[in-house]
């Protein structure tokens, strides 16, 4: 499988679709190909919690949803685990302020996409002098996705860096749906991920089109 090349970081930030097994009401392979269909421009496989799959299931998993992906074009990022992103020819891989040091990482997997949560001014500082490729502020609105997640915080933060001057592509992160998604990039965003918003929906796809129709203000045309 060739590895998608990616040739403009804030367009595939629009739509950033995060999902494991675990937060998907469907099969996860169904959801992502109706995402898919409904305008994603970017996956991250993040297999974590209770139940999370381990091991050769974990890879073997991710394997099925990298082919879909590659199938369609759309870059997959591996959330935290750099050995798993390397063994499968990830196109990058997305890490916390808490999994490791950005820039070994980016020593580790060459020129593949690099993306870093950042909670302030100081830590996306430090993500662009490691070589990051984008960074995720949040949580923007509050979430119950990850149970360690920090309180929400709004949009304050991006802001204050596009005011700053700071020209990293910046995707928000953290209990954003089809209603509030415009006030991130209204914010200074170049786009918004999302789990539940797509994972949890009865309908994927429309999901999927009306998180992307509200980013680009597109109202109720479809894509």
């Amino acid at each position: 499988m060739q590895r998608v090349e990616p040739v403009n970081m804030k367009e595939l930030l629009k739509v950033y679709f995060i999902a494991g097994r675990n937060n998907c009401l469907q099969q996860p392979e169904k959801v992502l190909i109706e995402a898919i269909k409904g305008g994603i421009t970017l996956f991250q496989f993040r297999e974590k919690g209770k139940g999370a799959l381990e091991g050769k299931d974990k890879t073997d998993f991710a394997r099925r949803l990298l082919s879909i992906c590659r199938a369609h074009g759309i870059p997959f990022i591996v959330n935290d685990d750099v050995n798993l992103a390397l063994s499968i020819d990830a196109d990058g891989v997305h890490i916390g302020q808490d999994d490791g040091s950005a820039e070994e990482v980016r020593s580790r997997i060459g020129d593949k996409i690099l993306g870093v949560s950042a909670h302030s001014e100081e830590e996306v500082r430090h993500a662009i002098e490691s070589g990051a490729d984008y960074v995720g502020i949040g949580p923007i609105f509050s979430t119950k996705t990850k149970e360690d997640a920090n309180p929400a915080r709004g949009t304050p933060l991006i802001k204050e860096l596009r005011l700053k001057g700071y020209a990293i592509p910046i995707v928000g992160i953290g209990g954003i749906t089809s209603v509030n998604a415009r006030s991130v990039i209204e914010a200074g965003a170049d786009g918004v991920s999302v789990i539940t918003a797509i994972s949890r929906a009865e309908n994927p796809e429309e999901a999927a089109r009306e998180l992307k129709n509200t980013v680009l203000l597109r109202g109720g045309t479809t894509i």
